[in-house]
């Protein structure tokens, strides 16, 4: 337990169980009696690789599409790392580097940074808007013509 800015005890937020793991050790998360024949291994792997390869497949399609294209990425890569070490180390960069930003964006000066980009942002687009509505006017596409 940690005090909050008005001194009452909170849980410690910045504690998490998962960092308290050591990571998994890399390698092939396929059974023993697969490990056990390298042809069966090898087969297995193929398979992995296909249905991993079909997985992130759909989520490059998905990424101009509609849809939670870089999640169904992400979930090809889990694919892929059940049986590759590759695959497995791009997996632990990304969820830090994941971790890692959002984290920051939890940082009070980083979300009062980005709430003033934002206004301001929306004030330029608000102001570009009426400049166009007193110059041309509204028009709704069934008038024109």
């Amino acid at each position: 337990m940690a005090p909050d800015r008005h001194g009452r005890d909170v849980p410690d937020s910045s504690h998490d169980e998962a960092a308290d793991r050591p990571p998994r050790p890399l390698g092939s998360r396929a059974p023993r009696f697969v490990k056990a024949s390298r042809p069966l291994h090898l087969s297995w792997q193929v398979g992995v690789f296909a249905v991993g390869l079909a997985i992130v497949g759909a989520g490059i399609v998905l990424l101009p599409l509609p849809g939670p294209g870089w999640l169904v990425i992400f979930g090809g890569m889990a694919v892929w790392a059940t049986e590759f070490i590759w695959a497995q180390l791009i997996l632990r960069w990304t969820k830090r580097k994941v971790t890692e930003a959002a984290h920051r964006a939890m940082d009070p000066k980083v979300r009062r940074r980005n709430t003033a980009m934002l206004t301001i942002g929306l004030l330029v687009i608000a102001a570009g808007v009426g400049l166009w509505v007193s110059n041309f006017g509204i028009r709704m596409p069934w008038q024109v013509g």
